[in-house]
């Protein structure tokens, strides 16, 4: 029942939540709070039941008839590759809710509410094995994010959230019409109608027709990702977003994408994927280099980590299709190290705002002399973001980089120019923002112990990761395990 309980237990708080904001402004928080340090509670069982499960597909799998008649079910598994992105939904929604604390004055009970089921939402997606409960939990997602951007977010706010809304929900609506296709030929194939993620695999396609479903799938996660030229959305998002939802738009509702092609495209169309593996790669290097140039462009220092994430997240791209175990593993890595890495940062930019209420660069300067332990958390998160040795993203970044070296030496070298770029732009918002003389005569508290919590333990994630990842790596060696067949599958199908 665990993995049903992670989500109820987010959907009730968020409930809760706004009921309580009628009378309280601070009820919301702590019930937000607890409901997530809660469902953080639940998935302490299932780190306990890995060995037990070893052997097994699934930690932990709840499945329950919903609509019988259509072959739809109820089906929620968890495997290790779930079991660390939940981890990390829970850990980053506790950080969203320490991070607005005192951010979000109005209109909190149900700022709460859709918070926890932006929540509810990413884990579902990160469990559901039913492809139709897994599109109704992807766009379960949509509608609380669409409102944290549009009521709380900034200047632009309706701009960027409408954007948002339109990107995501047209590329969902793709996907539908490629889930409804393997359905049909599914049954054209079997006689049976479900949309079961085990019965499904294997479904025998003709070439042409796995290439178009495939891509249905795939354009709906490089959305999400976010894939160029289907970027556009995440930088105004990102931007206009109150800190919390830069929070989980950057470490948690990009990942979704980055999952979606690990659980479903590569397994379900393993050759139309390889067919496909040129045009990724391009797309791949072309996020990186891109991301970082725009990065280092900017002056809004909220826009600038927003296009880090575009460069980022174009290693997991890369990695994905580099059909290599090495780069697999670097691919994960990269997901769970951004997700620490870039949350902080937009966490350090959020508590800046609040401040000194700007985030252009070319009013800042002299910040470290203010707030100097605002200052060495920037620095440390800005060297984390540029692929620093010892610190999660290197490890994430050079595992990729060694795998996709053994596919294509030219497409390798491109993608290392972006991680030479990323060190431009994280020195040039270093100096620009904290370093020189305070010729502004700035005067701001330097963070508080709430924030000096949140910026400790992710300091401490990055290390680890940065250490010793091979807990982590193994977590999800049965996912890569699984891929090392693809190629050859791919091959024969």
């Amino acid at each position: 029942m665990i993995p049903i309980l992670l989500i109820v237990v987010l959907l009730l708080a968020g409930i809760l939540a706004a009921v309580a904001g009628r009378w309280s402004t601070a009820a919301p928080r702590w019930i937000a709070l607890a409901g997530i340090v809660g469902g953080l509670a639940l998935t302490l069982p299932l780190w306990a039941d890995r060995a037990s499960a070893a052997g097994r597909p699934w930690i932990a799998d709840f499945d329950a008839a919903w609509v019988p008649q259509f072959g739809i079910h109820f089906h929620l598994a968890v495997d290790g590759l779930s079991l660390l992105l939940l981890t990390l939904t829970f850990f980053l929604g506790i950080v969203s809710v320490l991070c607005s604390w005192t951010e979000i004055r109005e209109k909190v009970g149900f700022f709460h509410f859709n918070l926890c089921w932006v929540l509810a939402g990413i884990a579902s997606v990160f469990t559901a094995l039913d492809l139709f409960l897994f599109y109704f939990a992807w766009e379960l997602m949509l509608i609380p994010m669409y409102f944290l951007i549009v009521i709380w977010g900034h200047e632009r706010r309706v701009y960027a959230g409408t954007k948002f809304f339109l990107f995501t929900q047209c590329s969902g609506l793709l996907m539908l019409v490629a889930i409804l296709a393997l359905y049909f030929a599914h049954h054209q194939a079997t006689g049976v109608y479900t949309f079961e993620y085990s019965e499904l695999l294997g479904t025998p396609l003709a070439p042409s027709a796995q290439l178009w479903i495939m891509l249905g799938f795939f354009i709906a996660f490089a959305v999400k990702l976010p894939v160029v030229p289907v970027h556009t959305w995440l930088p105004d998002a990102h931007t206009e977003a109150p800190t919390a939802g830069s929070v989980i738009l950057a470490g948690l509702l990009l990942k979704t994408g980055g999952y979606g092609l690990l659980r479903f495209v590569v397994p379900l169309f393993p050759r139309a994927a390889h067919e496909f593996t040129p045009v990724a790669l391009v797309l791949a290097v072309a996020g990186i280099v891109y991301g970082a140039v725009m990065a280092f462009s900017q002056t809004d220092l909220k826009r600038l980590v927003a296009y880090t994430s575009v460069s980022h997240l174009g290693f997991v791209l890369l990695g994905i299709f580099s059909w290599n175990p090495l780069a697999l593993q670097g691919a994960i890595v990269t997901m769970i190290c951004h997700g620490l890495s870039t949350g902080a940062l937009f966490v350090l930019v959020g508590g800046l705002q609040e401040r000194i209420h700007t985030r252009d660069l070319n009013q800042m300067g002299g910040l470290w002399t203010a707030a100097p332990r605002m200052g060495a958390c920037a620095l440390f998160f800005s060297l984390a973001s540029l692929g620093l040795p010892g610190l999660g993203d290197f490890v994430g970044e050079f595992l990729v980089l060694l795998g996709s070296y053994r596919v294509n030496v030219a497409i390798t070298v491109v993608a290392s120019l972006g991680i030479l770029a990323s060190t431009f732009y994280a020195l040039r918002m270093m100096q620009r923002a904290f370093l020189g003389p305070n010729t502004n005569s700035w005067r701001l508290p330097d963070l508080n112990p709430r924030e000096g919590v949140i910026m400790a333990v992710m300091v401490i994630g990055l290390l680890w990761l940065g250490f010793y990842p091979q807990p982590v790596i193994n977590t999800f060696a049965p996912v890569i395990d699984h891929f090392d067949s693809l190629p050859a599958l791919a091959a024969r199908r």
